[in-house]
């Protein structure tokens, strides 16, 4: 029997959902089945690329299903698999954290945001050179 690669659960769930959309997707596709236009609208602003990406890595790590209605034009919808729909149930308590704490987390973000121009903004020459 192989070694546990994870040393906490924690580990488990953020190996297969990290990133920027993974969890998103798996909200609003725990609420109903959707198409793909139909999800980028709720998911907001994620491009065609990265979604696509997004989604068949879910699907090939059995959190969602693809459904292909083989017509013409293509009809193609995305569902939560029972395994999704259990780790889905799962982030409530996290979504809910976030909700109660949205205005915290906002200052915290767009402090996050000065942070980095500030430290753009110097890494930029200005032309001049401080030897003159």
């Amino acid at each position: 029997m192989r070694e546990r690669p994870f040393r906490c659960g924690m580990e488990a769930v953020v190996d297969l959902v990290g990133g920027k959309w993974k969890l998103v997707i798996l909200f609003y596709l725990s609420r109903q089945r959707m198409r793909f236009g139909e999800l980028q609208r709720n998911v907001g602003d994620v491009s065609e690329k990265m979604l696509s990406q997004q989604l068949k890595e879910m699907v090939a790590d059995g959190l969602l299903l693809r459904i292909d209605f083989k017509t013409v034009p293509p009809h193609v919808e995305y569902e939560t698999t029972a395994f999704g729909l259990d780790l889905g149930r799962a982030m409530v308590p996290v979504c809910e954290w976030g909700s109660r704490n949205m205005d915290e987390v906002t200052a915290i973000a767009k402090a996050r945001a000065i942070r980095q121009a500030r430290k753009v903004s110097r890494s930029i020459p200005d032309g001049t050179d401080s030897r003159s």
